[in-house]
């Protein structure tokens, strides 16, 4: 919801960019070139030197417009900015080099220049903007800058915007006021609530409104048009979002059809060029894990054949995108003699009924004792996963995705299995760093449900790095 305040630190934030990227590059120059004795490639004066890189200056701050640096959906996420920034770090230098390429006219004295201005602009850029997310902070804390909210719908996102906007020190907004049952208010907030639209809108001026968030449209066209035109006549901000979830998860496009706008929702937005770039990576990173894990599967092979006789190796029948059934790999955690059948049907085989009933309510057991010691000790530090490599490689499975389910937990799912296929399953998910095995079956499929409606690269980036900290601590895994 952009808002003259959110404009306002853009432009803040641009400012401050561009200071920084002088002090970095007036910094690279002084350390090698008046610090550094040793010679250099080429004499280039401290003026030109910076009215070069002035004159491109423009240039890089267009490049970081156009990664998102100045949008409140990149600064908000804090490891989406850092990457952003790294990587408009690195396109600018370019910049700079290949302008000395085509004018034939050297700009850095010495390759130390350029190495010194990349690390520089990166640490300094990054200092800046926690210090600007930290005065922000701030200023919130003392009503500063804070927008004014009027949130106006009978849906359940009624409820959830009012909550999420309440933490106002993130947000920047302060809901004091909702047109909507008492039901839809959260209890942590202290917000004057109406039950008529019009008494509400008449409040606008008295509590000081500068921004109307609508998240129904009434069935009376009159009745959405005055909620509207009292926005415009008092100059306030106005915002529709749908209460219907479909609306804004999923891959969204705006057309023109007929004269009239049209939206086409799809059920992901992991398509096109996303789904390109996504298994561009998942291959190349899948090659290097093989061949950097390679010692490490013959000793695990060689233990399973000490410690746990019988197939290295377990084949798991389970549903990936689009419901394909795929041949999930994974070094065998159980006796050789079990896992050919569903795990209820096993457990009351063994005369245990409180399993059986145990799996079928949870989709998992606390203390499977199909499982051997070694079979546990690879458990508990996810090295029964590696083999999952190769699916990934064989482009069954995807590094981050939804958990790729067994074919009888469908029925389980209540009618999402669908949408939860519609990307491909992965080796780790949003599901392996909330919680893993200690998430209830039904908290999994919302979460993953999540994942596939709200994907994007910079998120996988964040489960895997999550991943690894989860793994390394053993949190959750059984």
């Amino acid at each position: 919801m952009p808002s003259r305040n959110t404009k306002f630190y853009s432009l803040l934030l641009l400012f401050a960019d561009v200071a920084v990227l002088v002090l970095a590059f007036t910094v690279a120059y002084v350390l090698r070139v008046q610090n550094d004795p040793r010679p250099l490639l080429v004499p280039v004066y401290a003026q030109t030197y910076l009215l070069t890189f002035l004159a491109i200056l423009p240039f890089w701050i267009i490049t970081f417009a156009s990664l998102g640096l100045y949008s409140s959906t990149t600064y908000n996420r804090r490891l989406v900015e850092w990457t952003k920034v790294a990587i408009g770090s690195l396109i600018g230098i370019l910049l700079v080099i290949g302008w000395e390429y085509l004018s034939g006219e050297r700009v850095f004295p010495a390759r130390l220049v350029a190495a010194y201005a990349l690390a520089g602009s990166f640490l300094l850029l990054i200092l800046e903007r926690e210090l600007m997310r930290t005065l922000r902070t701030l200023a919130f804390r003392f009503g500063r800058g804070v927008s004014r909210v009027l949130i106006i719908g009978n849906s359940g996102a009624t409820k959830d915007i009012a909550r999420e906007l309440a933490q106002t020190t993130k947000s920047g907004y302060r809901v004091v006021a909702m047109n909507c049952p008492a039901k839809l208010v959260p209890k942590q907030l202290t917000v004057e609530q109406f039950t008529n639209t019009d008494e509400a809108l008449a409040a606008i001026d008295r509590l000081n409104i500068t921004t109307i968030i609508q998240t129904d449209l009434y069935d009376s066209s009159e009745r959405n048009q005055r909620i509207m035109s009292a926005a415009q006549v008092k100059h306030i901000n106005y915002n529709f979002i749908p209460g219907e979830a479909e609306f804004y998860s999923g891959k969204n496009t705006v057309d023109v059809f007929l004269g009239y706008p049209m939206i086409s929702v799809s059920q992901t937005p992991l398509i096109g060029w996303g789904a390109i770039t996504k298994r561009i990576f998942d291959t190349f990173v899948s090659f290097a894990l093989l061949v950097i894990l390679a010692p490490v599967f013959v000793l695990l092979i060689l233990l399973q054949k000490i410690f746990n006789p019988g197939p290295a190796f377990y084949l798991s029948n389970r549903l990936s995108q689009f419901s394909k059934p795929i041949r999930l790999i994974k070094f065998r955690t159980m006796s050789a003699k079990y896992g050919s059948k569903d795990a209820a049907e096993e457990f009351r085989d063994m005369g245990r009924e409180d399993l059986a009933k145990e799996y079928e309510l949870h989709r998992k057991v606390s203390n499977d004792p199909r499982i051997t010691k070694f079979g546990n000790f690879l458990r508990t530090t996810s090295l029964d996963e590696l083999p999952q490599v190769l699916n990934v490689l064989k482009g069954d499975l995807s590094l981050v995705g939804p958990r790729p389910i067994l074919p009888q937990e469908v029925k389980f799912s209540k009618g999402k299995a669908a949408l939860l296929h519609s990307v491909k399953s992965g080796v780790t998910g949003i599901w392996q760093v909330s919680g893993r095995s200690e998430l209830s079956f039904d908290e999994r499929i919302e979460l993953e449900t999540f994942y596939a409606q709200n994907w994007s690269f910079w998120l996988d980036i964040k489960i895997l790095f999550k991943t690894i900290m989860v793994v390394i601590r053993r949190q959750g895994a059984k």
